[in-house]
């Protein structure tokens, strides 16, 4: 999955609206870096439920991007980016019934944090 995850995070979004001033892969590198560190101090805390909610509010954000048709995104990976939201909300729901936990969650958003990192360094 991990590997799977990080193939996908080679591509650039649509520019967020949140900080124009910044590359949209900062920003997303920055919104992928503190949820996925909240996750990771969470993890068997009653905490983790508001690093959860945190986590698929952001894969929400990015599925309704790319679902967008005015995203420039090649359709085969908006398909895949939009996968793994649903795969997001789905691991999510098992965490929070204690069914799994969130260990794919943190390796999924590391994984894109590594794709954007790595795009960055290549546009510099």
């Amino acid at each position: 999955m991990t590997v799977y995850a990080s193939h996908l995070a080679h591509a650039a979004y649509a520019p967020a609206a949140t900080a124009p001033a910044r590359p949209a892969q900062t920003t997303e590198y920055q919104a992928f870096a503190r949820i996925t560190s909240a996750l990771k101090r969470a993890r068997s805390t009653p905490d983790v439920v508001h690093a959860l909610h945190q986590n698929r509010q952001l894969w929400t954000t990015l599925a309704v991007d790319v679902a967008d048709p005015g995203n420039a995104l090649p359709e085969d990976l908006r398909a895949r980016i939009l996968y793994l939201a649903e795969f997001t909300r789905m691991h999510t729901g098992k965490v929070l019934r204690g069914k799994a936990d969130a260990e794919s969650l943190i390796d999924i958003n590391t994984a894109m944090m590594r794709g954007l990192r790595q795009q960055q360094d290549h546009v510099r």
